[in-house]
């Protein structure tokens, strides 16, 4: 940090198993991820190539060489595992991680219809040689899945090998956990949290009103996805309690004003 304040809450350092920003890359180019890097590096703990766009990236073993030399883990996102799966091309999807040097994956079925056990099956051969990451809840916004079956699916997954759940938001974060106007699914999240630990989900959580939410339930540690990457430091802001929604969140009564 460049200069000293008081009463800022404790940040994990990094590498950190919570309190982790997963960014979300939709597109960048070369240069603009170098100057992403530059500027938010310290404060990025994943990166996610959103959907299929790591189909249409050009120079993407250069770019994936630019995060990795960063320190920072990239995955190439849940929809194009799905599109590999579909396609009845699970072997090709290994091939297509091994060829690129990806280490994380995203096991989804958000726009499939994929049996439970078969898709706990996917994570069990996929977590026996990388880091999976599986997302729980659906990319349509007319099916709205009860709190008990998020817990239960939850907790076969992280079983399954999962190191983290994600909650599904997309990147607009209006369905899954949030309703259609962006508000947070409260009761369901609260109940998701008295049987999965907070530590092992990520939350999608585009919006700022969204990670200010969650911040302030959970703290300054919570884990927090689908981030822009010019939302980053925006978002360590209200992590720190340094951005006008969080500024009083973190002090409590110790409050010295002197003039």
């Amino acid at each position: 940090m460049n200069f000293f304040l008081n009463n800022i809450p404790d940040r994990i350092t990094k590498p950190r198993q919570s309190g982790l920003t997963m960014a979300m890359d939709k597109g960048l180019s070369f240069r603009q991820v170098e100057d992403f890097l530059d500027v938010s590096s310290d404060y990025i703990d994943i990166v996610k190539l959103g959907w299929c766009t790591s189909y249409l990236t050009s120079k993407l073993k250069e770019k994936i060489k630019l995060y990795k030399d960063a320190g920072i883990p990239l995955y190439l996102g849940g929809t194009l595992f799905e599109a590999f799966i579909i396609r009845g091309q699970f072997e090709e999807y290994l091939k297509t991680l091994n060829q690129y040097g990806i280490e994380y994956v995203e096991v989804s079925d958000g726009s499939i219809e994929l049996p439970h056990d078969e898709k706990c099956e996917y994570i069990r051969k996929l977590a026996q040689n990388f880091t999976v990451l599986s997302e729980v809840g659906s990319k349509d916004d007319q099916k709205i899945i009860p709190p008990y079956k998020w817990i239960a699916l939850m907790k076969a997954e992280l079983e399954a090998g999962a190191w983290k759940v994600i909650g599904e938001a997309r990147e607009g974060g209006n369905v899954g956990l949030f309703r259609s106007t962006g508000e947070v699914r409260s009761g369901l999240v609260e109940e998701i949290l008295t049987q999965i630990p907070n530590e092992s989900i990520i939350w999608e959580a585009p919006q700022k009103s969204q990670q200010v939410w969650f911040v302030k339930l959970l703290g300054a540690n919570v884990n927090l996805g689908n981030i822009s990457p010019n939302e980053v430091i925006p978002l360590e802001t209200i992590r720190l309690g340094l951005r006008g929604d969080t500024f009083l969140h973190f002090l409590g009564n110790d409050i010295n004003i002197k003039a």
